[in-house]
């Protein structure tokens, strides 16, 4: 069984202290009127972290809440105390609230931002720093796994240094999928300038959770030629409504029934929250739009 949720980046909700966030009620409400079934928790913060506050709005609004986003800077070993802070703090709330997902993502670096969509041109790390990077991520995957009994995941981000098929599949190579698995998500797949379909088909097994996300091929083609910021890009619409850009969800509904995938897809369409689309509109246009084909 799929089961279809959505995500506070849906409503521009990246950082827990930006002003123009939406109110987190209003955001449960939204996705509950909007036709999901669960929510993630946005950026650690952002959701309030007395765990019956949270339990009792999510119960309110029928909602299961499905997992939670760890977006620190695993790649900077200065910055370790941030990631464990956010790891931490993401995994008590989860178990508190009986989620099950844990995604990690290293968040957009300085040395990568320009060449986000850019793999033949993007920095890559040295032996003894990919070693750090990737004994962070598997600390914190094996803390999240046999500590909290939780199903962690690694999400391929642009502009970040997990970017780019070729770093992720050595990932996965050096990290024992025991505690370690795949939140594939579809847009920052094709950012990357790689094809989804085709890496779940290899990994089927491995994928214990998706985020659904279509990429404006056009705007794709003009921020990577700009070397465009990525929240900019944002901005800009690089995230369209599903099933208005590149990705094929029919196709992606196909490979899943024969991988026999079964659990949580969420809905992220990031997007600036000042910006001149409405999120609203954009939520219940991308649930008709999965419930079009077939993915009720």
């Amino acid at each position: 069984m799929i089961q279809i949720g959505n995500a506070p980046c849906s409503w521009g909700v990246e950082f827990p202290d930006d002003p123009r966030n939406p109110p987190w009620r209003a955001v449960l409400r939204d996705s509950a009127e909007a036709g999901y079934a669960g929510i993630e928790l946005g950026p650690v913060g952002y959701m309030p972290e007395d765990a019956g506050e949270l339990s009792d709005a999510l119960d309110e609004h029928g909602l299961t809440l499905t997992g939670g986003v760890v977006f620190r800077p695993f790649h900077d070993p200065a910055k370790w105390q941030q990631v464990m802070d956010g790891a931490l703090r993401t995994c008590k709330l989860l178990v508190a609230n009986r989620a099950r997902h844990l995604v990690l993502i290293d968040s957009i670096s300085p040395r990568r931002a320009a060449t986000a969509g850019r793999p033949d041109e993007a920095e890559q790390m040295g032996a003894a720093e990919w070693k750090g990077f990737r004994d962070r991520i598997a600390t914190v995957a094996r803390m999240g796994a046999e500590v909290y009994g939780l199903t962690v995941s690694i999400h391929a981000h642009a502009g970040g240094f997990m970017d780019f098929e070729p770093e992720l599949e050595r990932l996965l190579d050096e990290v024992d999928e025991a505690f370690l698995k795949i939140c594939l998500d579809t847009g920052h797949h094709l950012y990357a300038g790689a094809d989804p379909l085709a890496f779940l088909r290899r990994h089927g097994p491995r994928v214990a959770y998706l985020h659904f996300k279509d990429i404006d091929p056009v705007v794709k083609a003009e921020v990577i030629a700009k070397r465009t910021d990525f929240y900019e890009a944002c901005g800009q619409g690089i995230f369209c409504n599903l099933g208005k850009g590149a990705m094929n969800f029919s196709a992606l509904r196909r490979v899943l029934g024969e991988i026999g995938y079964k659990g949580w897809c969420t809905v992220e369409q990031e997007c600036d929250p000042a910006g001149a689309t409405s999120p609203v509109e954009d939520a219940r246009a991308n649930r008709r739009y999965l419930q079009s084909i077939g993915f009720n």
